[in-house]
């Protein structure tokens, strides 16, 4: 039963996402986001995402998507190449520092 109990706990953390980002660095990396998303993370230009205070995971997603041009919608021209410029650190980085904005 120990065992058993032992591999479930494993499993579970395992399978949970790792969410390990740096605001701070995200900070840093997040400047020029500021143009259309706003210092503050509300956006400053009409239909564009508010990112402050944004989920996580789903920050991490969409910039990934973005970056494998697996998103494609009207703002992918735009996001695309901002993504590009971003490794999976400085993603999760940016994606902490604007989830952790309240």
């Amino acid at each position: 039963m120990k065992k058993v109990l032992t591999l479930a706990l494993l499993a579970t953390v395992m399978s949970a996402p790792a969410l390990a980002g740096d605001p701070a660095a995200g900070k840093a990396k997040a400047a020029i986001c500021a143009a259309c998303h706003g210092a503050n993370g509300i956006a400053v230009i009409p239909g564009y995402p508010n990112l402050k205070g944004q989920n996580e995971q789903y920050l991490v997603n969409s910039l990934k998507a973005y970056k494998n041009k697996e998103r494609t919608g009207g703002m992918a021209m735009v996001m695309q190449p901002q993504a590009s410029m971003l490794n999976d650190t400085d993603i999760a980085n940016v994606a902490a520092y604007f989830a952790q904005m309240k």
